[in-house]
């Protein structure tokens, strides 16, 4: 696994896992962590830019991956789920996750990372449009770091 830095996700928040998320080995499923990302996704839109709305605005995910590094029980100490936009393009752009909680000692464990890549659209006619230059704005004032292309 790369070096990964947990301190360069602004966005976090805890992570509750679900009983029925676990499989026979009594850890969570794989398919899950993909629920995981796209509950984070909606809040991470919302802290991300203050005049995103999902009944007005919509994205498509064209890409989605996830690694998986070590299993996440139930038991799990604080699991979080941390996002951040890594790149921005015209008409899409770019989300990391990780999925974390602690050891024994508090230190961090991360379970596993994930990149999707989202397409904005117009709902109304099916097609990909050109970020906006508000939602530009607001994903690069929260990621200062993120690159653009």
């Amino acid at each position: 696994m790369s070096t990964i830095n947990s301190q360069d996700f602004k966005f976090s928040m805890p992570l509750n896992i679900r009983w029925n998320d676990l499989d026979p080995l009594n850890h969570v499923n794989n398919v899950y962590y993909f629920e995981y990302f796209q509950i984070g996704r909606g809040h991470y839109m919302m802290a991300a830019s203050k005049q995103w709305d999902w009944t007005k605005n919509m994205f498509v995910i064209a890409h989605i991956e996830c690694d998986y590094y070590k299993e996440l029980k139930l038991t799990a100490k604080e699991p979080l789920i941390k996002l951040r936009s890594s790149s921005l393009g015209s008409k899409s752009f770019e989300i990391e996750y990780l999925v974390t909680s602690l050891d024994k000692e508090g230190n961090e464990i991360i379970h596993a990372k994930g990149k999707s890549v989202q397409v904005l659209i117009d709902a109304s006619i099916g097609k990909s449009i050109e970020i906006p230059d508000w939602l530009r704005n607001d994903i690069t004032n929260y990621e200062p770091s993120l690159s653009t292309v």
